[in-house]
Formats: structure tokens, sequence, C-alpha cells
């Protein structure tokens, strides 16, 4: 039987198998809403046939935006513009939703990436003034960013808390926790860019601090009914930086916590990043935090071919695969890997006459 395509429990939430599609920014909501092409974009995917779909990165408040072209959640009508382009893809589907929730720090105000690179100005039209943990820019071509004060910090926990329960709120499974990339919480965790001098700054235990802070009070809000995880950078891949170890002591207190997944990805700290990308370059880091975590673990990274997912599974290196851009360009790549795979899947009655006969259940 195949390993990728058995069942897995992420807290309260069971996937039918263990193939998740991986947040992607679409860059295409208006003021936080969602919109048409949203509509599109979630159909798809809900029909793919993997186990579980986590919503692109949505910002918790509209500083928190990588561009203002992104996805918010910020208030109840943001929350009903994705209920509401999410319903034609539930009707057709029972596959389990989770979001990611983020704020971008010092990588927010941006433009979208097929526009100019870099950051728009505070004063820009469609720009605005950002924040961090300490007041040092990704590069020079994005703003410096503000210090977050106590009260930033204690805003930003309760804007993530009330973004859970609008998650909530309109049926959603999961939260994931974006505290990779770079973003605002990676930020905090890499003493690259957290020289803070507080309870929020210096040693280790300081820097994961907001994270598992936030983690908390997300959990008290919501966790009893909605799977709650996080997703990490388990290296800034830069000399100094945030790294495994680190990643490993993070795992654990998330794992003590009651952490119901961590998905394991790397980079988009620092633009002096050094990264090896090859095929499945990043499993081994899912692999060294499954060793330590009795927590699900979910690998990402070019895994394209589903003897790679396969492997990845039955060699017990992660507990379930991410997949992003491989499923933009195969939106059937489940169906092809349980033909492969010799496993079966639940196909919708309309396209029986399209698929073998054998991955049919």
């Amino acid at each position: 039987m195949s390993q990728l395509f058995s069942p897995l429990a992420l807290g309260p939430i069971t996937l039918s198998n263990r193939i998740i599609i991986a947040p992607m920014c679409q860059y295409s909501a208006e003021n936080g809403l969602a919109t048409a092409w949203h509509t599109n974009h979630w159909c798809q995917l809900l029909q793919s046939g993997a186990g579980l779909c986590i919503l692109e990165a949505t910002a918790v408040s509209p500083e928190g935006r990588i561009s203002d072209l992104d996805l918010g959640i910020w208030h109840d009508d943001c929350a009903n513009s994705i209920e509401q382009q999410l319903r034609a893809g539930r009707a057709c589907s029972n596959m389990p939703i989770f979001i990611q929730l983020a704020h971008a720090g010092r990588k927010a105000s941006t433009r979208a990436p097929w526009l100019k690179y870099g950051a728009r100005d505070a004063n820009e039209p469609r720009g605005w003034p950002v924040l961090s943990s300490s007041a040092l820019a990704y590069s020079p071509d994005f703003q410096t960013p503000t210090a977050m004060t106590g009260q930033d910090i204690e805003q930003f926990i309760l804007d993530t808390v009330s973004a859970s329960q609008r998650a909530a709120d309109i049926g959603l499974n999961g939260i994931e926790l974006h505290a990779a990339h770079g973003y605002l919480l990676h930020q905090f965790l890499s003493p690259l860019s957290n020289q803070r001098d507080d309870q929020y700054g210096g040693s280790l235990a300081n820097r994961c601090r907001l994270l598992l802070d936030v983690f908390d009070a997300v959990k008290q809000q919501v966790g009893k009914t909605l799977a709650v995880g996080v997703r990490l950078s388990a290296t800034d891949w830069v000399e100094g930086g945030w790294d495994l170890a680190q990643s490993l002591y993070l795992s654990k207190a998330l794992e003590s916590r009651g952490c119901d997944f961590i998905h394991v990805s790397t980079g988009g700290l620092s633009p002096a990043q050094n990264i090896p990308a090859a095929p499945l370059f990043q499993v081994p880091f899912a692999s060294a935090i499954k060793a330590h975590v009795a927590t699900p673990v979910i690998a990402v990274g070019l895994i394209t071919e589903p003897t790679q997912a396969e492997t990845i599974i039955k060699d017990q290196q992660a507990d379930a695969v991410a997949l992003a851009r491989a499923l933009i360009y195969q939106p059937r790549w489940p169906w092809h890997a349980a033909a492969e795979l010799s496993a079966q899947l639940p196909i919708p009655p309309q396209y029986l006459r399209c698929v073998p006969p054998a991955i049919h259940n």
C-alpha cells in the first residue's frame, strides 16, 4: 500500500492522504478582499485530490501585507470575502482547508513580484510605513522599519488571535502561523534581524518568545476545534543566522505547547543567503526535526515526482509533503501520483471516464 495515500491526523483534523497544497501568494486581492481570481484558483486546488489545502499568506493587519494586493483577514469583510470565494469549491469538495496567517514586517509595502522589484516608500501611493523586530532594512531596496514597541507587539498578538477566530467563524479547519521566509515572526527569531535588548531579543529563548506567545494565544482561542501549526525556515542559509540547531530548540518548545504540525521550509530572511537549490534540498531539515519531535512534520521544496514523495513518507523523513508550483503546473498531480503508486483516491463521478479505473475508490 502507498504510504503517501494513507490518512494523517493533524490535531483534530484528519487528512485522507499526505499530499498538502502549500500556501501560494496570488497578489490578486482588492483592499484585502478575495476576488474572482481566488474563486477560480481555489476551485482548481480543491479538485486536485490532495489531502489538504493551505490558503495563501493572509495578513492579520493592513500594514502586515507584503503588497497592497495581498489577501487579508483583519476585518469581517475580508473573512466574508474568503468565505464567498470558497463557496463554489467547497460545494464540490470536502478537502480540509487551512489558512496561513501572516505579517510581513520589514518585507511589507512591496510591489507585486511581476512589477519592479523592491518596496514602495511609506509616502508613495499604495505604500505605508513598516515595522520589524529592529530598525534594520531587508536590503537597500526596502524601507528601514521602525522597531516594534511593546504596544505594537501586543497589538500584533491581538490581531492574530482575532484573525484566527474569523477563520474559525467561516468554517476553516486550521491555522498555520507564518514564521518563515523572512517575514515578521522570522525577523524576531533570527539574530541577523533581531537586535533587541528586551524580553524579545538577545538569547534564543527571548527571540522565540513572540512566536510562542502568539502560538499560545491562538491555540487557546481556537485550538479545540481547529488544527494550529507553524511554518518555519529551518535555516537562513547565512553564517551567524537562524539555523537547524535553533530550529530544533523551537520545535521542541512548540511540541510542548501542543503544536499540531510543523511545516519546514528554509531561507527568505536575507539577500545574502546562499541556497543550494536542488530536488529535495530542504527535506533533510524536515527529517532532522521529525527525529526530535512527535509532532507531525511537513516537508516542502522541489518535491515534484510521486516516487520522491512516497520515499519521504515511507522512510519516515516527514509525515506529509507539501507541493506548490508543481500543483499549479499539473493541477491533477495527486491523480497521476495515485496511478503511478497503485493507490486509490476519490474521483468526482463526472470525471470517472477520464481516469484509470484502478485509482478510483
